[in-house]
């Protein structure tokens, strides 16, 4: 265990606080069990070690362990945590638990016996905390972890601090805080660099081998972290690979199961269940149609990848604009909202307010006599009734 703790100080001290998410504020830090779930690339890992860093700095009381680090393939997770208690351990960081078979059991042990011991763990959003063989949703505060908003990423790049804004607050007095917002940056001369590299916080290391980085972070979480879910064939990755390069091409994506099912060799369901588990690995975002099903085998009526950045690494040149708009409105809004698909219109926020999104010609022809309808409007720095600058929705979050 020295060794662990060896390298747990080297991780620590190396950590920076300069850049530290506005997540880090909503979690309940002081409780027992807590939980950060996330897509690889968004960050979890530098959160949670920022938290130990600022609270504990390098004592001996708190420590960061990696749960694919080589030690435990001949140590377990319970007994080294029994060790470091007695030596005086309260708190521990344990990064990427599904990566470990037994976490679930061993943690719930650790949390039932040692009283005073707090646990902040990360994973793969991939994780079905409800399918655990042990109930661990009653003992952990879960906290989901998404890249990085709009917003957050105009106050690191800028060094400003911007404040996030409630959804109704931008429905109902958008053009004044579209002005504060205004007085300070020009965020329409920043949209373009976001929605090309600023979802995941690596950006900060560099963009010239960015989106080959999310290529990268894709391909290991189809190949690595799909085959923790249960009933997954980690076989059929190649096929999975395939379903995404044909959503990519086409995004919003209407799936056409029959025919998708044909062209990839597989039965339906099992495509279904695919785009399921995508969305699930924070790849891409799923939308039904108002008032329907989202159980695991039913198709959604519409696919978006899941932000902006993986767009240009998946689409590059084929990019088309207005599926681009769409994306980025429903990567800042799906964290705090519900969305569906309404009958007129391309988005229904939390079955009350509809949404259509376009450029400065857009009219609301698609949305007229649809109550609480609003348009989100690209390259518009400030709007006017119900027409609401699109940049505006990502300070939502």
């Amino acid at each position: 265990m020295e060794d662990l703790n060896q390298k747990s100080k080297l991780i620590v001290s190396s950590t920076s606080l300069k850049m530290i998410r506005s997540k880090y504020d909503e979690i309940d830090w002081d409780s027992r069990l807590v939980g950060i779930l996330g897509a690889r690339g968004t960050g979890k890992s530098t959160l949670v070690l920022q938290y130990l860093k600022k609270a504990y700095g390098l004592s001996d009381r708190a420590a960061y362990w990696s749960l694919d680090d080589i030690y435990f393939s001949n140590h377990s997770l319970i007994e080294t945590i029994e060790s470091f208690y007695h030596f005086g351990g309260r708190f521990l960081v344990l990064d990427e638990v599904h990566k470990y078979p037994t976490w679930a059991r061993e943690l719930k042990n650790a949390y039932d016996f040692y009283k005073e011991l707090k646990v902040v763990f990360t994973g793969s959003s991939v994780i079905d905390m409800l399918k655990l063989d042990v109930d661990l949703s009653r003992r952990a505060v879960l906290y989901d972890l998404t890249g990085l908003s709009f917003r957050e990423y105009l106050n690191f790049t800028k060094n400003i601090q911007l404040p996030i804004f409630q959804l109704n607050e931008i429905i109902s007095n958008h053009v004044d805080i579209a002005n504060s917002i205004l007085e300070k940056i020009n965020p329409l001369a920043e949209f373009d660099d976001y929605i090309k590299f600023g979802y995941y916080p690596f950006f900060m290391e560099g963009t010239k081998t960015y989106h080959l980085r999310i290529e990268q972070i894709i391909r290991m979480t189809i190949e690595t972290e799909l085959q923790f879910i249960e009933g997954m064939d980690i076989h059929k990755t190649k096929r999975i690979h395939q379903l995404l390069g044909l959503i990519a091409q086409s995004v919003p994506f209407k799936p056409n199961v029959a025919k998708l099912s044909e062209k990839i060799g597989i039965h339906r369901n099992t495509l279904t269940t695919y785009l399921h588990y995508l969305e699930k690995a924070k790849i891409i975002n799923s939308l039904f149609a108002e008032g329907k099903s989202t159980s695991i085998l039913q198709k959604p009526d519409k696919v978006y990848l899941e932000n902006t950045n993986i767009s240009y690494a998946l689409a590059g040149a084929n990019l088309d604009i207005g599926n681009l708009r769409g994306t980025f409105f429903y990567s800042q809004v799906a964290e705090r909202h519900q969305l569906s698909l309404p009958k007129n219109g391309d988005f229904l926020l939390d079955d009350k307010l509809t949404i259509e999104v376009g450029g400065k010609n857009k009219t609301d022809f698609q949305i007229k006599g649809e109550s609480n309808s609003f348009l989100a409007i690209a390259d518009l720095p400030i709007g006017s009734f119900n027409r609401i600058p699109l940049w505006l929705f990502g300070f939502i979050r």
